[in-house]
């Protein structure tokens, strides 16, 4: 069979390894934006361009005879890529463009909820010029809101009072921003707890979920500093996460569920691929922050890193709606995933150096992510560079594997050290603790 998978990052690194190891004859194909040297070893064929660009991919498909296509990235989804390769007859992994609003558009998102009267809704506005939105932001008391484009924005489009906004002056200037590049504003109150990340797959018929995860977003040690792509997660033997309840873990899957049969009541057109729900476990329950089309990369490496199923079988059962539980199964193992990323990140990184990878001793769980290939060297293109997944019997053992691996990889790189260690979680569960008692 013919797979091919479109994007280049590390999540797709990931994507493309968990195709690579199932049992079936498969031919994996990749049409990405840079050469990733750890996709190419294990690809028939690359085309390096424009991801975004539905005719150019398309044709390319059709060259190479693809029968399973799977998008890695949001950008291609809002451009409608899963509806032109299923036209073209190729079935995709990926929602087509209308639904994919449920990430692409933070707007319809929200607004869907309120319709379908789905739990975990926080209070918010939409605006197109600033008018009233100093009213509104006084309303929600200071440092008790967040500002968000309602379009893509490469994960720079969101910022909280109190983290990234500490005044009136700056809240506004960041909506006049976001104005400026032609998006309008969502503001919405700010809510206190413990985030998570609730994975589903989705054959449009129903969902199955994934272990959840914990992302960390914040650049440095501590959760100090500018806001990320993401620079680790981790993932526990139990599949869920230490502060969280049985009933929390419930309640996610509950709004992913109602979210899910929204979009199918709105548009009468099945739901093929990655429903994602970002949540954050409050005082008063659950809360929605976002929801995703796709994999999250890093949570797509955590989660994938365990998946003991065929990938191949469970894809091409997702296409045909006929995806069942017992198709699904991860390893009760800990996972914890750690990014090193080039220094100056997210800002003002370096670019363009070379980076070796030789050192790193097991190689299966080493992701590569923003680098491309020029002759023999591999150079960081200054994003996140690479990821490493330890995989353990406990979070703790998983976090030393991750931390040996990725400290093992040269070149002017910094990662966190304090991603999924005990110190950390620890923090996470009494924080949460003093939350619930509150």
């Amino acid at each position: 069979m013919n797979i091919l998978v479109i994007g280049s990052g590390a999540r797709e690194h990931a994507l493309i390894k968990a195709l690579y190891r199932s049992p079936q004859s498969t031919s994996l194909f990749c049409y990405g934006t840079a050469i990733n040297p750890g996709i190419r070893q294990l690809t028939k064929h690359y085309c390096a361009g424009d991801i975004t660009d539905c005719a150019a991919v398309v044709s390319t498909a059709k060259l190479w005879n693809i029968e399973l296509a799977i998008i890695g990235p949001e950008a291609p989804l809002e451009k409608g890529m899963a509806d032109a390769l299923w036209q073209a007859g190729i079935p995709t992994i990926g929602p087509q463009k209308k639904l994919a609003q449920i990430e692409t558009s933070k707007e319809f998102a929200r607004d869907l909820m309120k319709k379908h009267h789905i739990a975990g809704l926080p209070r918010y506005q939409k605006f197109a010029t600033l008018n009233q939105v100093e009213e509104f932001l006084t309303e929600l008391g200071e440092g008790n809101y967040v500002i968000k484009a309602n379009g893509l924005m490469g994960g720079k489009g969101v910022k909280v009072a109190g983290e990234h906004l500490h005044s009136m002056t700056a809240a506004l200037n960041f909506c006049k921003e976001i104005l400026d590049k032609q998006q309008t504003i969502l503001i919405e109150e700010k809510l206190i707890g413990q985030e998570f990340s609730l994975m589903c797959f989705a054959d449009g018929k129903k969902l199955i979920s994934m272990p959840l995860v914990q992302d960390h977003k914040r650049a440095y040690n501590g959760d100090r500093g500018p806001n990320t792509g993401g620079m680790g997660s981790y993932s526990d033997t139990n599949h869920s996460l230490p502060f969280l309840t049985a009933a929390d873990v419930q309640e996610a899957l509950e709004i992913n569920n109602a979210v899910f049969h929204a979009l199918a009541a709105e548009y009468d057109a099945p739901y093929i691929g990655i429903l994602y729900g970002s949540f954050i476990a409050t005082k008063k329950g659950i809360y929605v922050i976002e929801f995703n089309a796709r994999f999250g990369d890093p949570e797509a490496l955590n989660v994938l890193s365990i998946l003991e199923s065929d990938f191949v079988a469970l894809c091409q059962a997702m296409v045909k709606g006929e995806l069942h539980t017992s198709q699904v199964k991860f390893s009760p193992k800990a996972t914890v995933c750690k990014y090193t990323v080039p220094e100056g990140y997210p800002d003002n990184p370096r670019k363009n150096f070379a980076v070796d990878f030789s050192q790193v001793g097991c190689q299966d769980h080493l992701y590569l992510s923003s680098v491309n290939q020029i002759d023999q060297q591999i150079m960081a293109e200054g994003s996140r560079t690479a990821a490493y997944v330890g995989i353990a019997d406990s979070i703790d053992a998983a976090e030393k594997r991750a931390e040996v691996e990725i400290s093992s990889i040269a070149g002017p790189l910094f990662h966190r050290e304090d991603i999924g260690t005990q110190q950390l979680i620890q923090q996470r569960i009494d924080h949460m603790q003093r939350i619930r008692a509150s």
